[in-house]
């Protein structure tokens, strides 16, 4: 009898039923809510949405689970960790190191990743052996509380001479411009984080690497195992059919080009590639009262001249446009080389009209080049810095200096769209100048490629 009553009890006051588990939380709810940081090898909002390798891992993971995502950023690896301790967060995916111990409550998934420590130093200058002979030879600076100062520490237990520099208001994007601007000689960055950083400054090198490697994973809610297991199935099976490498390469396989280089590939492609386009590029700059050297400029840097380019983001064609914005733009075919130039066009002049009417040219048409490749959001952010110090938040000259500034953490979380990777539009901009200041000795009839000829042949016969 008295069983029967407790049996009965339970059912009445529901104190007896299980919680349901995390994973069915989750799929009830249909979200799956994971915090990460902001920063080029994790998540970022860039000019085609949000990206980032731990975005995409994320977002192919709620969507095998059938479940939107809400990813959000956390301020610094400590408050992640508070957001999966507290339960608010049921992911932290935000390149973790299996080194660092799991907060109570929560463990790691299955490791995806391998990354090194390199020390990292600019190419020409002497190659230090060591870390010793690199304290000896210049400034070596690495962020405050970073996993590369305390990989630092570690390594000065058996060889004390080793000396670095602690800054506090840096982080890794910072260190590596300011490497390549000889501000500093020499800095510690993971190879996922050096593979983004040399494919905007292509003078760094690795001198040697400080470990053999640590293992990256996302680190889990655990109040009970059902999420866990889940995501070790999905990283086994994205790990068989390809997507985790696919995901990887899209963000780390990038191969940095020598100036040197990439004027020659420059000049190949404008006598070989541009005359099939010529036309249309002047046919759509004068519909739309623009110069064709500067759209040509813009669809070399997007595409290279490739009417059939597809990034690993899906945009395409010439002027590598989105989807959406080629549905907005009235493009039916990405990949036809009119409707792409047109679009492109089109488009460009939709991004300088959200450009303040008092700022004058040439300003004018830079901060529309800055707003065609990272969205004109980033670019307002980098203006009100500006602003708030007494600056001409008018001026591109002005503004391109602190565009790099939202890499960083002390500066993007008071921006109102976060984290960018700032280099970009400022290395956009810069390549355009290049580009239309080369297509301006071409001329119109491709002056160029007659000068080249010519001097090929004078080489052809000195032979």
């Amino acid at each position: 009898m008295k069983a029967a009553i407790a049996i009965f009890a339970c059912l009445l006051l529901g104190t007896c039923s299980q919680p349901p588990g995390i994973l069915e939380q989750i799929l009830s709810a249909g979200e799956l809510r994971v915090v990460t940081l902001n920063s080029p090898s994790t998540y970022y909002l860039g000019s085609e949405g949000p990206q980032g390798p731990e975005y995409d891992l994320a977002a192919q993971f709620a969507a095998d689970l059938g479940v939107a995502l809400n990813i959000y950023s956390a301020r610094n690896a400590h408050e992640l960790r508070q957001e999966i301790a507290s339960g608010r967060a049921h992911i932290a995916a935000a390149g973790l190191s299996l080194e660092q111990i799991a907060p109570t409550g929560s463990s790691y998934g299955p490791a995806y990743q391998l990354v090194k420590e390199h020390l990292i130093y600019r190419t020409g200058s002497e190659r230090p052996r060591d870390l010793v002979e690199a304290s000896h030879m210049g400034h070596l600076e690495v962020a405050s509380e970073s996993p590369h100062a305390a990989a630092l520490a570690r390594l000065r237990i058996d060889e004390p001479d080793i000396s670095w520099v602690e800054n506090p208001e840096t982080e890794i994007d910072q260190l590596l411009y300011r490497l390549s601007q000889h501000e500093l000689d020499f800095t510690v960055a993971d190879s996922n984080e050096f593979a983004v950083g040399r494919s905007f400054h292509p003078d760094i090198s690795i001198a040697f690497d400080l470990d053999q490697g640590k293992s990256l994973a996302w680190l889990i809610n655990t109040r009970d195992t059902t999420l866990l297991s889940r995501v070790s199935s999905f990283f086994s099976v994205v790990d068989a059919d390809g997507r985790l490498a696919s995901i990887l390469n899209r963000y780390y396989s990038k191969k940095p080009i020598t100036p040197v280089l990439h004027a020659r590939n420059f000049i190949t492609d404008v006598r070989e590639t541009l005359p099939q386009y010529l036309e249309l590029f002047k046919a759509a700059a004068s519909q739309m009262n623009m110069d064709w050297r500067m759209l040509a400029a813009i669809s070399y840097q997007e595409s290279k001249w490739q009417a059939d380019a597809t990034s690993p983001t899906g945009v395409r064609g010439l002027m590598m446009l989105t989807d959406e914005t080629a549905q907005s733009l009235g493009v039916d075919n990405r990949l036809d080389p009119q409707q792409s130039i047109l679009g492109g066009a089109r488009y460009f002049i939709h991004v300088r009209d959200m450009i303040p009417a008092r700022i004058k040219e040439p300003d004018r048409t830079w901060f529309a080049l800055a707003s065609y490749n990272m969205g004109y959001g980033h670019i307002e952010d980098a203006r009100i810095f500006a602003q708030a110090d007494g600056k001409d938040a008018d001026k591109w000259d002005v503004v391109r200096e602190y565009l790099p500034l939202l890499t960083q953490e002390k500066w993007y979380s008071q921006a109102k769209r976060g984290y960018a990777r700032g280099w970009e539009p400022v290395q956009f901009v810069d390549s355009i100048k290049l580009y239309m200041s080369m297509l301006n000795w071409v001329g119109a009839e491709g002056g160029l490629a007659a000068t080249i000829d010519k001097v090929e042949a004078t080489k052809a016969k000195k032979n």
